[in-house]
């Protein structure tokens, strides 16, 4: 089964009064591209992580977000106390200095306005168990990705071959008028020299030149190596090897040549407006296979 390269996933855990977001978004690219944004307490294990991605996208624009959120509750800045205390008593020390009527005095918004009053000393570390918490996370986060991915391959699949068969279908509606033509390139020559007075010519010579002109003609190989692809196509898509993208893009490029090939040597409208039709539905196959991991 093939897998796309766009897709979404994320995951949502808790640890210690705060939620671990995760998010993954995917985009198609010819390698893997991957951009992050993760939360400081995180960030010493980016290499870990970067691996991880690594490991399981293969190829594709990726866009990594990680954050914390946090309970308002825990993370207010506590009051300095201590030092709350000794500014204080130097302000009332000064208010009695000058003579001033502490009784009148409300120190509690100047005392607020200090400096360092409301602080947060202790440093974060990132512990094991957080670590195991937001690691898992991301496992879960990537594995939706994986699923959604899986899910997009799927249509694509269903999608692709629909357009197989119909250019199987349109090259087999080619033969009836491949057929009569034969016939017709030989009956327009033979009338074009009837039409010519005073001309003599060897029938024999005529007829090894048309032979010849019409094997050039011929689209007998084109037909079989193009239906060689559409079966290797649909080959390719159930191998589920992952890493098809390319492969299938290869060949849909071979796909194109023998149409062309094709299209050049039909000499007759109804041959070439088919041809023209396959080219449509290749040119579908062509944007979509873009999207292919």
């Amino acid at each position: 089964m093939i897998q796309s390269m766009t897709g979404y996933g994320s995951c949502v855990a808790e640890y210690g009064g705060k939620k671990i977001h995760v998010e993954v978004k995917s985009l198609n690219s010819k390698s893997l591209d991957l951009q992050t944004r993760i939360a400081p307490l995180y960030r010493e294990k980016e290499m870990e992580i970067r691996n991880l991605i690594q490991g399981h996208l293969e190829r594709g624009k990726v866009d990594l977000s990680i954050w914390v959120e946090r309970d308002a509750a825990l993370t207010a800045d506590p009051i300095n106390v201590g030092l709350a205390s000794q500014y204080f008593n130097e302000l009332r020390s000064l208010a009695e200095t000058l003579k001033l009527d502490t009784t009148k005095t409300d120190f509690l918004p100047l005392l607020m306005r200090m400096p360092d009053i409301m602080t947060r000393t202790e440093v974060e570390v990132l512990s094991d168990e957080e670590w195991q918490v937001a690691w898992q996370t991301l496992l879960n986060a990537v594995g939706n990705l994986i699923d959604f991915r899986k899910q997009e391959g799927a249509a694509l699949e269903r999608k692709f071959t629909e357009k197989i068969e119909n250019i199987r279908r349109l090259l087999l509606s080619i033969e009836p008028y491949e057929q009569g033509r034969v016939e017709k390139i030989r009956q327009r020559i033979v009338d074009n020299l009837s039409k010519i007075s005073g001309v003599d010519y060897d029938s024999n010579r005529l007829e090894q030149e048309m032979i010849y002109y019409i094997e050039k003609l011929d689209i007998s190989e084109e037909k079989q190596r193009l239906t060689n692809h559409l079966d290797y196509f649909l080959q390719t898509m159930s191998e589920g090897t992952g890493g098809q993208g390319k492969k299938l893009g290869f060949i849909a490029q071979e796909m194109g040549r023998e149409i062309n090939t094709t299209g050049s040597k039909s000499n007759q409208a109804e041959m070439q407006n088919i041809v023209v039709q396959m080219k449509d539905e290749l040119e579908q196959i062509k944007e979509q296979v873009l999207n292919v991991m």
